[in-house]
């Protein structure tokens, strides 16, 4: 058992407790010499018993004289609810040598030979204390000990002679000097100035006194100055009350509360220290005569003598509960006593016994369960008491440490609460591991070796919530009426945590999940009836208590195990689409489906997670099916995210429109000789880029994208329809009017072919044939730059998307290549840059294009549907007239669109904005037609209204 700390600190650090021990004696003879009547004479040694010297010697004091033998029952033992302890007492202090002698030789013991045999104090040097008292009272007769500095007259009455030997009389003269040192210096009762020179003066002496002997028995200028130097110390006063000629060198806090416990120290039997000598009320009287000296009064002395008490107990091993009742009932004093007082020193000290005693009570009772059991249990009580009445005192002191870190004083309801509810935690732990030791050496009965280790822990904790409540509860029960109850929830609570961490660990229902489940439901039916009988007779029938036991409800955790099986494969098969689409080559030749492998693998995987799930033993299919397909449904939309996340859209290969220009006429004729030479070149120069393996390899990946969308979609609305097959007949109709399963991905799907066939389309005109189109078409002379090269191209490209992407989607993909084409061709007419013009006569060219680009996509009839093309081709044909049509009309036309659209700034013309579809009516049309017309008139007319440049800066 490991000692507690000192309430008091080591206030003399240089002074052992053998050391100290002798001063309190010291203390205690001079105290009751200076209180008795008579004169105190001096018997010297004789080779007699300690009993028959220890009787001459202390015959002066009426105190100390007085006979054991007519002390009756102790009125302190009674007070403290002590009880007689037998074999105690005065015989078990005899011993060996006084055991043989008759009784009417033990009747003459005295309280003051008691007292020095308790302190462990020999004859002699009890015998070398009273030749120097005599030697002080001959010279200063009648002089009260509280009025002197006791070693100072004692090293100067006390000679070398006087010892055995040299050696003890120098170890006697530095304790002596460290004593003035403590209680002078270290812990003065009136705090010292720093300008007092006194303190350094005595310093010196006592570090002279420590490295050599002083000659103090003699009246030399040495012993006169250390004289000197401790009076001035000690009899300097600060007004509090006390007498003027008292001397203060042992009342100061700490030293004087140490110097105190080894007088108290002397209650106990020094044969049999787990008693308290019967004779305790007369050697209390006798060290309370100490009190002026030490600086004592009864809430002090209350204060220690609990401390003194209560510390024995623990330090024989918290046997003797008489010593725990002791300090008990001894702290109703103290609480009292705490009520009566505001002495700030007081408090300080209380507090630091109190807090100690606190600290002692908690640690035990915060794991009541691994000190306590059915042979102690009664300790249990004391305890439980003793640490409640230890807080309410600290919580009621204003000034303690405790009050200040709470912020109200708990209830001892409370208190006992908190410990049922981390004791049972600790237990519970202690259980588990247990357990688990067990399981790990088998060596549990065959009957219960292959029961999972969680179910065994469910059997072991019915059983300590039964023992709790017969053993504990019936005296936690005095504090806390549902005391029972809090111990059934709080290991409803540490199971049920557990429990929840078992669940969580398991992806499926095993027998073991079963065992487990099993045993925690019976757990908790046990749990819950001993919370309810014990909350019978309580104001709210036990609801708070129940209220912290929610149930486990096998059928929840089941399902909840299911949502974390579901939970689990889901995450897996989104971590397996991530991984494997990073892989992903999107080539449609792999496999004849022409779709990428990865998506078999994953449609595969989904049907395995049905199979898996419906072949669970639960009966929450129906009811679960909905979050499976969720979670699944949503692993599907990132697939079909994925797959198409890195291909843009529509919007990603259109061209920047250019800045609006006019045509400079009269430049070219001049272009014209130029692109004489050039066909050749054009032709070359698109031989080089067009066609390239690239350009068909990237073709063929938005193919395959495309085509395992589809069967993705395909796949999926047959595996909705299997899966609802699959439940029984009575639950399909839950479904009714319910989204399909699947659904989500499925329109996902249609979206992401959408987005797939329209990004496809306009990358192969605007991108992939961006040099035969956007730069080569109508660059320069009309007649020079037809469309025979685009279609060529195009032409190439429809063949590998007919034979790549898969019929049921092969119309839709041709149909939006048909749709780019068609607005690469207007683009071209409304917004092809400077370097095209057209005159009115280049509008038959240009009508005659745009019908081979149609042709050709109606191929003669196996190709799109003419009323497709038809609807298509609206807007361009809407468009081709305004070629055709003279300049002048086309100003005018302009002019009034404008004016009717947005009005005039100021009798100007205002710029119409770049927006919505190309049409005859929309001024923005209309102008993009005259900045592209090779013709005096507009060139003058953009110039004078818009001042617009002939190229772009």
């Amino acid at each position: 058992m490991e000692p507690l700390p000192s309430p008091f600190g080591d206030p003399a650090p240089n002074l052992s407790d053998s050391e100290l021990r002798e001063t309190a004696y010291e203390i205690l003879v001079a105290a009751c010499r200076t209180t008795g009547s008579r004169p105190l004479t001096f018997i010297p040694q004789s080779p007699k018993s300690d009993r028959t010297n220890g009787v001459a010697a202390l015959s002066a004091s009426p105190s100390l004289h007085r006979s054991l033998t007519s002390t009756a029952a102790s009125r302190v033992k009674k007070a403290l609810g002590m009880k007689k302890r037998s074999g105690g007492g005065e015989a078990g202090r005899e011993g060996g040598e006084s055991s043989g002698q008759p009784d009417r030789v033990k009747k003459s013991v005295t309280v003051g030979e008691l007292v020095r045999v308790q302190m462990r104090i020999s004859e002699q040097i009890d015998s070398r204390i009273r030749r120097a008292l005599l030697r002080i009272a001959s010279g200063q007769l009648g002089r009260r000990v509280e009025t002197m500095v006791l070693p100072l007259e004692l090293l100067q009455q006390l000679k070398a002679t006087d010892f055995p030997d040299h050696d003890e009389y120098i170890s006697w003269q530095r304790r002596n000097l460290k004593l003035l040192e403590a209680g002078l210096i270290l812990h003065p009762h009136v705090p010292l100035s720093k300008s007092d020179r006194s303190v350094q003066q005595l310093k010196q002496i006592i570090r002279s006194g420590l490295e050599r002997p002083l000659d103090t028995g003699k009246i030399t200028g040495e012993s006169q100055n250390l004289r000197s130097v401790v009076m001035s110390l000690a009899t300097r006063s600060n007004n509090d009350g006390i007498g003027p000629d008292t001397c203060h060198w042992a009342d100061g806090f700490p030293l004087n509360l140490r110097i105190y416990q080894m007088l108290l120290e002397s209650c106990f039997d020094v044969n049999d220290e787990l008693s308290v000598v019967e004779e305790v009320d007369e050697v209390l009287e006798l060290i309370k005569k100490t009190w002026p000296v030490l600086g004592m009064n009864q809430m002090v002395h209350n204060v220690c003598f609990l401390w003194v008490l209560f510390n024995r107990y623990v330090a024989t091993g918290q046997v003797e509960n008489d010593l725990l009742v002791a300090a008990h009932n001894l702290i109703l004093e103290v609480e009292n006593d705490a009520k009566e007082t505001n002495d700030p020193k007081y408090s300080k000290i209380s507090s630091s016994v109190l807090s100690l005693i606190l600290d002692w009570a908690e640690k035990r009772l915060l794991a009541y369960h691994d000190t306590f059991n059915i042979d102690n249990v009664e300790t249990l009580e004391t305890t439980v008491s003793l640490g409640i009445s230890v807080a309410k005192v600290l919580g009621e002191d204003a000034s303690s440490e405790y009050r200040r870190k709470k912020k109200s004083v708990d209830s001892g309801r409370d208190r006992v609460d908190t410990y049922i509810r981390s004791s049972l935690r600790m237990a519970f732990s202690q259980t588990k591991k247990m357990v688990e030791h067990s399981k790990r050496s088998k060596s549990r009965q065959t009957s219960t070796s292959n029961l999972p280790a969680l179910a065994i822990l469910a059997e072991d904790i019915g059983h300590l919530a039964f023992n709790e409540k017969a053993i504990f509860s019936p005296i936690l029960k005095n504090w806390h009426p549902l005391s029972a109850g809090v111990a059934a929830a709080t290991l409803h609570s540490c199971y049920g945590a557990e429990l929840k961490k078992f669940v969580s660990g398991i992806t499926e229902l095993t027998p073991d999940a079963i065992r487990v489940l099993t045993a925690a439901d019976k757990l908790e039916k046990d749990l819950v009836q001993i919370a309810v009988q014990d909350a019978v007779d309580s104001d709210d029938g036990g609801k708070s208590v129940i209220r912290e036991m929610p149930p486990f409800e096998a059928e929840v955790v089941i399902g909840n195990l299911v949502k974390s099986w579901i939970k689990t494969r889901v995450d897996r098969l989104k971590e397996w689409i991530d991984r494997n689409l990073q892989q992903e080559a999107w080539n449609p030749k792999l496999n004849k489906l022409g779709i990428a492998p990865s998506s078999v693998d994953v449609l595969r995987m989904v049907d395995e997670t049905l199979e898996a799930f419906f072949l669970l033993p639960i009966l929450l299919h129906t009811v679960l099916l909905p979050e499976l397909t969720s979670g699944l449904d949503k692993c599907m939309q990132h697939y079909v995210a994925k797959a198409k996340s890195s291909c843009g859209s529509r919007i990603t290969f259109l061209p920047a429109l250019p800045a609006l220009t006019r045509c400079s006429v009269g430049s070219r004729l001049h272009g014209v000789f130029k692109k004489k030479e050039k066909p050749m070149a054009a032709s070359n120069r698109r031989k080089s880029q067009l066609g390239t393996g690239n350009d068909s390899a990237e073709i063929l990946q938005f193919c395959c994208r495309i085509n395992t969308l589809h069967y993705i979609r395909t796949e999926l609305e047959s595996s909705g329809r299997k899966t609802l097959n699959r439940l029984p007949e009575s639950d399909i109709a839950a479904f009714d009017g319910k989204p399909k399963i699947f659904e989500q991905s499925i329109g996902y799907c249609s979206k992401g072919i959408q987005q797939l066939s329209e990004a496809t389309a306009y990358k192969i005109v605007f991108h992939d044939l961006s040099n035969v189109l956007w730069d080569g078409l109508y660059v320069g002379e009309v007649s020079s730059s037809r469309v025979e090269s685009f279609l060529q191209e195009l032409e190439r490209c429809l063949e590998i998307i007919s034979s790549s992407v898969h019929d049921r989607v092969r119309t839709r993909v041709i149909s939006d290549i048909m749709r780019a084409s068609f607005d690469g061709f207007l683009l071209v007419l409304l917004a092809g840059g400077p370097s095209r013009s057209f005159t009115v006569q280049d509008s038959d060219a240009v009508d005659e294009d745009f019908k081979f680009l149609c042709d050709l996509f109606w191929s003669n009839g196996d190709g799109l549907p003419l009323d497709l093309i038809e609807k298509v081709s609206t807007t361009v044909k809407s468009i081709l007239p305004l070629l055709r049509t003279d300049t002048d009309s086309l100003i005018e036309r302009f002019k009034a669109v404008c004016l009717e659209n947005h009005g005039s700034d100021r009798g100007k013309l205002p710029l119409p904005p770049t927006s919505g579809p190309w049409s005859p009516t929309e001024a923005n049309t209309l102008l993009r037609v005259l900045c592209y017309r090779y013709d005096e008139s507009a060139t003058k007319f953009l110039k004078r209204t818009y001042n617009l440049p002939r190229k772009l800066t």
